[in-house]
C-alpha cells in the first residue's frame, strides 16, 4: 500500500514548528534481548521546542539494507501486513513519551525480530538541515539462563529465635555470549518486599535497607557453593526474618564499554516460620509481712531454651493493681551480666538459673501494694551482639505490711455555746483511752463542717481546716479568710487536746461540727505517713433565730399648752430577741397636715448616740441653741424637752429609736430601728391674721430713674400695740416676664432695722428702709435696663406673747408687681449728636485752614508772574 500524501496544511504547521537543524537519535551501538523478554527502542527529536507533536515512523530490516514499514504514529495504514496483526493484539506498541519522542515496544521478542529498527520523522523543511532518521541494531539471544531452588517444591523451615539457617538458590547460563549474572536475595511479608543482600554483575554486596548491621557484623552473608549455587546464611534467626524468601537473578552483557541486562528471573526458596520462645513467669499471689520484717519475694522462671540464653529480671512496684507499668516505680535490676542495680534497703540475687528473689529490709506500711517480675530473655549474636527473644510480665504480686496500729478514742464537746449571734463558739477535741501510741505515733486532728438540712438531704462535708503530720496546717476554702482575719482560732492546747474558737459566730455558721484525729507513723526516710483516722461524733451549734423586735412610744405629759411654754415628751423603748442592747436616739419634727409651707420634709432636732453622746442635728436657731435638751432618763427611757416655743415649732415629733448589740471589744453592731407615734405640737390660739401687699406709683421708668416698691402689711382680727409687732422684710426680683427663674434676693429687714442687701453686677443701687409700723420701702437708685422683672416682698411676722417671749408667726409672701424700664431716645442720641456737630465743625476748619495755607504759601509765585505778564500786554497796546 503506497504512503498518502502528506496535507498542505498540517505540512506547514509543522514546518513552522520544527527546529532548523535537528537532529533523531536511537540508542547508541546494539541492543541485546532474549527470546520471550520485551524489547523497548526510545526515539527522540533533540533540539526541538514546539508545541506540536512530532510525526516517527518505524521500519525494520533484518539485513540492514531493505526496511519493511513497521509502525508509525501519524499514518494509520503505514504498517505492512506482516505487523499488523502484531499490533493489533498489542504485541508491537508506539508510546508517546513528549512532543519530540516516542518508545517502541515489542511484547514477547522472537528470533525473527532480529535486525536493524530505523526511526525517522517526515521533512517539512525547504531546505534539509540535521538527520531525520537514525538507526539501531538488535540482537535476540535464545533464553539460556536456568533459575531454580535447591530442592522442589521450596520446603518451609520452622526455626525458634536465635536458631541459624541457610538457603540456597541455582542460577546458570548457557548463552554464547559472555554474560554476567546479579542475584539478589528478597524477602517477602504479605505486600512488602524487603532487599536483604544483593551480588551485583560486577561481583559487589549490597545489603538492603535495614540489613546493614546485621552484613557487616556477619549475621547475614552471601556465597557461592560450586559453580551454580548461591547460599544466604542468617547466623541468629529473628522476628523479623519470618516470611517466604525470593530470589532473583538477572543477566547482563556489555555492548561498547556500557552494561544492559538483558533479562531477569525470580524463583521462590523458601517459607520460614520463627516459632516465639515460650515464657512463664511464677509469683506469689498475695503476701503478707509484719512491719519491721523483711520482705521476700520470689519470681520463677519457666522457658523452653536449654541453648545459651540470659535472662534480665526487673522488679516494680505501685500502689493500684491497674497502674500503668510507666508509672510503676522501679525497685531492682539483674542485668544479662548478672550486674544488681538497687536501693540500699533492696536486694535482687537468684538462688538458681530459673528462680529470683527480692528482699526488702525492715518493711514499713508504704510498702504496701503490688509487685512485678518482668524477665527478658537474651540470647547471644554474631560478633559478641546481643538480641531479645523473649519478655514477659509477671500477674501482680498484693503485698500487705501489718502492723500494731493505736488505738484511741475521739470526743468532741463546746465548751461555749453561742445564745444569740456574734457570740463566741468554742469546741474541744479530745483524745482518750489511748493504746500502742508509741513515740513514733504523732497525732493531728482536722475540723470539718456540716450545713444542717432534713434527714433525708445528703450535705457534703466542709474541711475548715486539717494539720499534717509535719504540724503544718492548712485552711479550707470557708475558713481560709476568717482565719487570716482572726475570727477563727485553730489551737492545740495539750498533746490529746485540740480547740477550735469562733470570735463572732453568725447565722451562717449554725450546723453541724466534728473532728478527725489522724495517727502518723514516721519512715525511714524521716517522712511521715497517715496510718489511721478516727472520726468524733458531731456537736450542732445552733440557737433560735427569731426575728428582732423594736417598739418605741411617746408620750407627751402635758398636752395642752401656748406658745413661749416648755413642750416635753418621752419616748420608751422595749425589745426582744436583741443581745444586750442599747439605744440611740433621734428627735425628728415634721410639718402638721394642711401646712404647705415645707411640705413632705422631716428635720432632724437633736440625737443621743449609745455612749449617751448628745448632738445637736438641724437646729438652725442660733439663738435658742439652749432650748432643745436630750437626756436617758432610764436604760429604755429618754426625755426631751423644748424650752420657749414657737409659734413655728408646730409640728409633729417623733422619737427615732435604734438599738445597737455588742460584737466584742467596742464594736457595736445594728440590730433593728423604730419610729415612735407622733406627738403634736398645736397651739391653741386665736392670734392676728397678717397678710402683704406690694404698690409701686412708678411701674414704668426710664432708665435712669428712681423705682419706688412699698410692701404693706396689713392686719386682721386682733388689734395689736405697735410695740408688740415686729417684721423681718425680705424683697425678690426675678428679671424676666414671667416667673420661670429662681427670685433673687435684693434685700432684707430683720425686726431689730439691720439692712443685708444682696450682690449685683450692674450699676444701679438699692435702699430699704421702714417708712412705717406696716410699711416698707424700696427704692432703685439709677436704674438699669436689667432692673425689669417681677418684685415680691416676703414678710416675717413676731409678736411679743403674754409672758414677754416673741413668738415667730408664718412667713407670708405678697403677689408680685412687673416693672418695667424703657429707654430716654433724645438723652440716647443727644450725646451722639453733639459730638457729630463737633467732629464736623473741627473737620470744617480745619480744612479751611490748610485750604488758606496752601494757596497763600504754595501758589504765591505763579500770581505775580500773571500780573506781571499782564502789565506787559498793557503797555504794548499802550504803544
Amino acid at each position: 500500500m503506497g504512503r498518502p500524501a502528506p496535507r498542505p496544511l498540517l505540512l506547514a504547521l509543522l514546518s513552522l514548528a520544527v527546529c532548523r537543524g535537528r537532529v533523531v537519535r536511537v540508542p547508541a551501538g546494539s541492543l541485546v534481548r532474549v527470546v520471550g523478554t520485551e524489547l523497548v527502542i526510545p526515539c527522540n527529536v533533540s533540539d526541538y521546542d514546539g508545541p506540536i507533536e512530532q510525526n516517527f515512523d518505524w521500519t525494520f530490516s533484518s539485513s540492514g539494507s531493505s526496511f519493511v514499514e513497521l509502525a508509525s504514529t501519524w499514518e494509520v495504514g503505514f504498517p505492512a501486513q506482516l505487523y499488523r496483526e502484531r499490533l493489533q493484539r498489542g504485541d508491537i506498541v508506539l508510546r508517546r513519551t513528549a512532543n519530540d519522542a516516542v518508545e517502541l515496544h515489542i511484547k514477547n521478542v522472537q528470533p525473527s525480530d532480529q535486525g536493524h529498527y530505523k526511526c525517522s520523522t517526515p521533512s517539512t523543511d525547504a531546505t534539509v538541515q540535521g538527520n531525520y532518521e537514525d538507526t539501531v541494531q538488535v540482537k535476540v539471544l535464545a533464553d539460556a539462563l536456568v533459575v531454580g531452588p535447591s530442592s522442589r517444591p521450596p520446603p518451609g523451615l520452622s526455626l525458634r529465635e536465635g536458631e541459624p539457617f541457610e538457603l540456597r538458590c541455582i542460577a546458570s547460563t548457557m548463552s554464547p555470549l559472555h554474560t554476567h549474572l546479579a542475584l539478589r536475595w528478597e524477602l517477602h511479608r504479605g505486600p512488602v518486599h524487603r532487599s536483604i543482600l544483593a551480588l551485583s554483575h560486577e561481583g559487589r554486596f549490597h545489603p538492603g535497607p535495614g540489613y546493614e548491621q546485621r552484613y557487616h557484623s556477619g549475621d547475614v552473608r552471601l556465597d557461592t557453593v560450586g559453580s551454580d549455587a548461591y547460599r544466604l546464611s542468617v547466623a541468629r534467626a529473628l522476628s523479623a526474618d519470618q516470611g517466604s524468601y525470593r530470589c532473583v537473578v538477572s543477566e547482563w552483557i556489555t555492548e561498547q564499554g556500557s552494561w544492559q541486562e538483558i533479562q531477569e528471573k525470580a524463583v521462590e526458596v523458601a517459607t520460614v516460620v520463627i516459632q516465639p520462645t515460650a515464657l512463664q513467669l511464677a509469683v506469689p499471689r498475695t503476701v503478707s509481712v509484719t512491719e519491721g520484717k523483711d520482705l521476700d519475694l520470689s519470681c520463677n522462671i519457666t522457658t523452653d531454651r536449654v541453648d545459651d540464653v540470659r535472662p534480665e529480671v526487673t522488679w516494680y512496684f505501685k500502689k493500684t493493681p491497674d497502674a500503668s507499668l510507666l508509672a510503676s516505680h522501679m525497685l531492682a535490676r539483674l542485668d544479662r551480666d548478672s550486674l544488681v542495680h538497687s536501693s540500699p534497703h533492696v536486694a535482687l540475687s537468684h538462688v538458681d538459673t530459673r528462680s529470683y528473689h527480692l528482699l526488702v529490709r525492715d518493711a514499713s506500711k508504704e510498702n504496701s501494694g503490688y509487685y512485678l517480675c518482668l524477665v527478658a530473655l537474651w540470647a547471644p549474636g554474631h560478633n559478641r551482639s546481643w538480641h531479645k527473644v523473649a519478655e514477659a510480665m509477671s500477674a501482680p504480686s498484693s503485698v500487705s505490711v501489718t502492723w500494731l496500729e493505736p488505738e484511741y478514742q475521739v470526743y468532741l464537746n463546746a465548751s461555749k455555746v453561742p445564745g444569740f449571734s456574734d457570740d463566741p463558739t468554742e469546741l474541744q477535741c479530745r483524745v482518750l483511752d489511748m493504746k500502742r501510741v508509741e513515740s513514733g505515733v504523732r497525732l493531728t486532728v482536722s475540723w470539718y463542717y456540716r450545713m444542717n438540712r432534713r434527714s433525708d438531704d445528703v450535705v457534703a462535708s466542709e474541711l475548715l481546716a486539717v494539720m499534717d503530720g509535719d504540724w503544718t496546717l492548712r485552711y479550707g476554702e470557708r475558713s481560709k479568710q476568717r482565719a487570716q482575719s482572726g475570727e477563727f482560732i485553730f489551737s492545740k492546747e495539750h498533746t490529746d487536746t485540740f480547740s477550735f474558737r469562733i470570735q463572732r459566730t453568725t447565722e451562717e455558721d449554725r450546723g453541724n461540727y466534728y473532728c478527725v484525729v489522724s495517727a502518723w507513723t514516721r519512715q525511714r526516710n524521716s517522712s511521715w505517713v497517715k496510718s489511721k483516722d478516727v472520726f468524733s461524733k458531731p456537736v450542732n451549734i445552733f440557737w433560735a433565730s427569731e426575728d428582732s423586735v423594736l417598739v418605741v412610744k411617746a408620750r407627751q405629759p402635758k398636752p395642752f399648752f401656748a406658745a413661749g411654754n416648755t413642750f416635753e415628751m418621752t419616748c420608751k423603748v422595749s425589745s426582744k430577741n436583741i443581745k444586750s442592747p442599747r439605744y440611740s436616739v433621734l428627735i425628728t419634727a415634721e410639718k402638721p397636715v394642711g401646712d404647705l409651707s415645707s411640705p413632705n420634709e422631716t428635720k432632724y432636732i437633736i440625737s443621743l448616740d449609745q455612749d449617751s453622746v448628745v448632738k445637736l442635728e438641724n437646729w438652725t436657731d442660733a439663738s435658742r441653741v439652749d432650748a432643745v435638751v436630750l437626756e436617758k432618763v432610764q436604760e429604755d427611757e429618754f426625755r426631751y424637752r423644748m424650752y420657749q416655743t414657737q409659734v413655728s415649732d408646730a409640728g409633729l415629733y417623733r422619737c427615732m429609736v435604734t438599738a445597737w448589740s455588742p460584737i466584742g471589744g467596742s464594736l457595736w453592731r445594728e440590730a433593728a430601728t423604730s419610729l415612735s407615734n407622733p406627738i403634736e405640737i398645736d397651739f391653741q390660739t386665736s392670734g392676728p391674721i397678717f397678710n402683704a401687699s406690694v404698690h409701686s406709683d412708678t411701674p414704668s421708668v426710664t432708665r435712669g430713674d428712681l423705682i419706688k416698691l412699698f410692701c404693706i402689711v396689713t392686719l386682721e382680727g386682733a388689734v395689736l400695740d405697735p410695740d408688740d409687732m415686729a417684721f423681718d422684710v425680705s424683697w425678690f426680683a426675678v428679671h424676666s416676664f414671667g416667673l420661670d427663674k429662681d427670685p433673687v434676693l435684693l434685700s432684707s429687714l430683720d425686726r431689730k432695722g439691720v439692712v443685708t442687701t444682696g450682690q449685683r453686677d450692674w450699676k444701679s443701687t438699692l435702699s430699704l428702709e421702714r417708712v412705717s409700723v406696716l410699711e416698707f420701702l424700696l427704692q432703685v437708685h439709677g436704674s438699669e435696663d436689667q432692673d425689669f422683672g417681677n418684685y415680691y416682698c416676703s414678710v416675717t411676722p413676731w409678736v411679743r406673747s403674754p409672758t414677754g417671749s416673741w413668738q415667730r408667726e408664718a412667713e407670708i409672701h405678697s403677689r408680685p408687681i412687673f416693672i418695667t424700664v424703657k429707654m430716654d431716645v433724645l438723652n440716647a442720641f443727644k450725646y451722639p449728636l453733639l459730638i457729630g456737630v463737633g467732629l464736623s465743625t473741627v473737620i470744617g476748619l480745619l480744612s479751611c485752614l490748610i485750604g488758606y495755607c496752601s494757596s497763600h504759601w504754595c501758589c504765591k509765585k505763579e500770581v505775580r508772574e500773571t500780573r506781571r505778564e499782564r502789565r506787559r500786554l498793557m503797555s504794548m497796546e499802550m504803544d
